[in-house]
């Protein structure tokens, strides 16, 4: 097997269209210095994400430091992804975003309650597709 690859960055068109498509990705959040990565399902939501969550660690760690990283990646065959999303994250707390927010359909992977919603405005987005085989 072979080592050579390339590697292409992506435009930010690229970055949203694959934030777009999927829905799975990594939330990255770090308080006093000590980093923390969860799961998390999201939508892009005109230019920013918007996630589910519930009471609990991660809700909390958001809430002291809202500087958070989102990645999403994915494979196909020999190519790979991986976008990465730096921003702030703001929970909705006003009846009618939150209402706005249910018609977005908003699904997470587990059957859990997750009533909280959180918007995450990016600052930075880019993105990079790796190619598997020979380099050319």
């Amino acid at each position: 097997m072979s080592d050579d690859f390339r590697i292409e960055d992506m435009t930010d068109q690229e970055c949203w269209a694959i934030l777009d498509r999927e829905r799975f990705g990594r939330l990255a959040v770090a308080v006093h210095g000590e980093p923390d990565i969860f799961p998390i399902n999201f939508i892009v939501d005109g230019n920013a994400l918007l996630m589910r969550t519930a009471p609990g660690t991660k809700l909390t760690e958001l809430v002291i430091n809202a500087a958070v990283a989102v990645e999403c990646d994915g494979r196909d065959g020999d190519v790979a992804w991986s976008v990465i999303l730096k921003g702030a994250a703001r929970m909705v707390d006003s009846l009618s975003e939150t209402y706005a927010d249910d018609e977005k359909h908003l699904e997470t992977w587990l059957p859990s309650d997750k009533p909280i919603y959180v918007e995450i405005t990016p600052r930075e987005l880019s993105g990079r597709r790796f190619f598997r085989g020979r380099a050319v």
